[in-house]
């Protein structure tokens, strides 16, 4: 059997997040060099998880997975990484009950969320903020 590798990516914000997924493997998944369970802060750690609880499929267990995230902040780059995860495994499995159980747990793992920064436009400090003016 040969190894099968899946490349995919999440963006969230300004945070963009690679991952690559080898399978059979031993299981390991690294944030930039990082093991997953010595990731910091605890509650990233832990949104990273659930991707891989909510997920009861064998194939899952031997999954190497290789995530490279820059940019953006501590949030954003969690859910970007959460949203590289699904992606690779739904393109690994791809079956349309992982697809059901993704969307259902929640819907951004897989479409993600396209709000964006608005721009600064000029009169004023930032993109809808203006000077006041007082005529009384």
């Amino acid at each position: 059997m040969s190894m099968k590798v899946v490349q995919s990516s999440g963006k969230r914000k300004a945070a963009i997040a690679r991952a690559v997924l080898r399978h059979p493997a031993k299981g390991q998944i690294k944030i930039n060099n990082i093991p997953l369970n010595l990731y910091e802060p605890e509650i990233a750690r832990l949104r990273i998880q659930e991707v891989l609880e909510i997920v009861n499929h064998p194939k899952v267990e031997k999954c190497d997975i290789t995530i490279s995230v820059k940019g953006g902040g501590k949030s954003g780059q969690t859910d970007a990484v959460r949203m590289a995860i699904a992606k690779s495994i739904y393109k690994l499995i791809g079956t349309k009950t992982i697809e059901r159980t993704f969307r259902e747990y929640d819907d951004s793992l897989l479409s993600g969320d396209s709000r964006r920064t608005e721009p600064k436009k000029f009169g004023g400090k930032k993109a809808r903020a203006r000077r006041q003016k007082s005529f009384r």
